[in-house]
């Protein structure tokens, strides 16, 4: 349940710091829920990088369908050299996933070393 938890929280703070402050704001928010909600590292990893992959990929998916995928096409040939906004979109996911990931780990493990 705490796994789950973990999740949702960390998905939906990142979307609302997102709004208001810069894209690095989702390693906070993924470091205070992992230093709020005890659950060893490789959870507090996997529940981060769940929560940002789905949210930055749908996101990206998101707004770029809205203009048919133009500004990725573009940038896809720009960045990777292949005319694939789908490898783009995923590349993304994983971009935020590690970040919120990395960070969910210092926070866990910043719990663990504070409680001993």
């Amino acid at each position: 349940m705490k796994f789950l938890v973990s999740i949702l929280l960390i998905a939906f703070l990142s979307f609302t710091a997102c709004l208001y402050l810069d894209w690095w704001s989702i390693a906070i928010a993924a470091f205070i829920v992992a230093v709020a909600i005890p659950q060893r590292a490789g959870k507090s990893f996997l529940a981060a990088f769940i929560a940002l992959f789905l949210l930055w990929s749908i996101l990206s998916f998101w707004l770029s369908s809205n203009n048919d995928h133009l500004l990725a096409h573009k940038m896809s040939m720009l960045i990777l050299k292949l005319d694939n906004p789908y490898l783009l979109m995923l590349i993304t996911g994983l971009l935020g996933g590690l970040i919120a990931g990395l960070a969910a780990v210092s926070g866990s493990l910043l719990r663990r070393s504070k409680s001993k």
